[in-house]
């Protein structure tokens, strides 16, 4: 801020005004970028942040025409990050960083919505956070904008197919399990030993004859598996081996 301090000159002893600087000013970057996205003037000069997103699954892959397209909609190179991971997963690294980073009034922009994710609960979810923290979402191909009406009810749309999605995996699933517990089977993972083995490691631990690690090498299980399959109610109990003593 500039402030203008009267001095008087000793040659005329007419009042000039000087600017001195009396409080100066030293903005960040990350201040400067969100100024320089303003639309609104000095009293939004921290709002309205164009924030990208990018994401290929593999290293192989190249992302350069993500953010070729994100370029040419406005957001700064420095403000694009991109993932490599699947998409499937709800946490990523640069994911989680761009949403701690986005604020109220910055959109968040993405070539596709599969890019964001490709799971429609996760994309509802992450639909729904940003309405909420009023940010808006930008998706360039598919000409979504949530900012506007048919956006936001193109996000509508989703919320119910996520739903429907959610409402035939748990009616698959129960039909799965009635299915299987009508031929006799139950849930759970397979025994590792077959009944054999079983045995086997029941009468090797009973007569002593090796250890629960041994057994467990000899079948090439761990050790949690041959406890698993004892049966304590007729394993022996083991007494532990008697030292001789040898008088002088």
């Amino acid at each position: 801020m500039y402030t203008p301090l009267l001095r008087v000159s000793t040659n005329d002893r007419l009042p000039t005004l000087d600017p001195v600087i009396t409080n100066p000013q030293v903005g960040s970057v990350g201040n400067a970028r969100r100024e320089s996205t303003s639309v609104n003037g000095p009293a939004d000069r921290f709002r309205h942040m164009l924030i990208g997103y990018c994401r290929t699954s593999t290293a192989d892959q190249n992302p350069d025409h993500q953010i070729d397209a994100l370029l040419r909609h406005g957001v700064d190179r420095d403000n694009i990050h991109v993932d490599v991971a699947s998409g499937a997963k709800a946490s990523r690294p640069k994911l989680d960083l761009v949403m701690q980073l986005l604020r109220e009034g910055d959109t968040l922009k993405v070539t596709r919505l599969d890019r964001l994710s490709r799971s429609v609960l996760h994309l509802v979810t992450l639909g729904a956070d940003l309405r909420e923290r009023g940010i808006g979402l930008h998706v360039i191909e598919q000409g979504i904008d949530t900012s506007t009406m048919e956006g936001r009810a193109m996000f509508g749309m989703l919320s119910v197919l996520a739903e429907l999605q959610r409402e035939l995996i748990v009616a698959n699933t129960n039909d799965g399990l009635a299915s299987a517990r009508a031929r006799g089977r139950v849930g759970g993972r397979r025994p590792r030993l077959t009944d054999d083995q079983a045995a086997l490691a029941q009468r090797l631990y009973d007569e002593r004859e090796k250890t629960v690690q041994q057994i467990a090498d000899m079948f090439g299980v761990p050790r949690s598996t041959v406890y698993g399959h004892l049966d304590k109610t007729k394993t022996v109990p083991r007494q532990p081996k008697r030292t001789s003593v040898t008088k002088p």
